[in-house]
């Protein structure tokens, strides 16, 4: 069996310390610290016989996504926020129907629960030939705009993290 990379053996280590910490009852730095040198001596004993672990993601593209789910989420909720709060509550709402490259059913629930997670749009329904994700937009007034923001921001940045 091959060696186990860096990834999987922090995964078995976090593992094991977790485990470690819920047996003894104890949060305290000291115990955590015993609990990663017990991880460690368990996985040199263990050593060749843990399966390997894909977490069918990379992990630098999964913090840049996060990052940009939190910039939008604030640059969306400051919009709409004026929006809400202008006498003339000048929105122009519509579906827009945003084609999608995503193949996986992992990958386009992502996409559709980010979209949704950020205010002033939602998923409202998936295409028959999972191609075209269905969004209410509160600014719908120019449809391929909306559709560039959803594709080269949190669809290319799934893309990425994704595999």
């Amino acid at each position: 069996m091959n060696a186990m990379t860096m990834r999987g053996q922090a995964f078995y280590a976090l593992v094991f310390t977790l485990f470690w910490l819920l047996l003894t009852g104890s949060l305290t730095v000291l115990n955590t610290l015993l609990g990663l040198g017990v991880s460690a001596l368990a996985l040199l004993v263990l050593r060749g016989q843990l399966p390997e672990v894909d977490f069918g993601i990379r992990l630098w593209p999964a913090f840049r996504l996060k990052l940009l789910f939190f910039r939008e989420l604030m640059r969306s909720a400051t919009r709409v926020a004026r929006l809400v709060l202008s006498p003339k509550m000048a929105i122009a709402p519509g579906v827009v129907a945003v084609p999608v490259s995503l193949q996986r059913d992992a990958e386009i629930t992502l996409l559709a629960n980010l979209i949704t997670l950020t205010p002033g749009t939602l998923t409202v329904d998936v295409s028959e030939d999972r191609r075209a994700l269905y969004v209410h937009a509160l600014e719908a007034d120019d449809p391929e705009a909306v559709k560039r923001d959803i594709r080269s921001g949190f669809e290319r940045a799934i893309r990425e993290t994704f595999r």
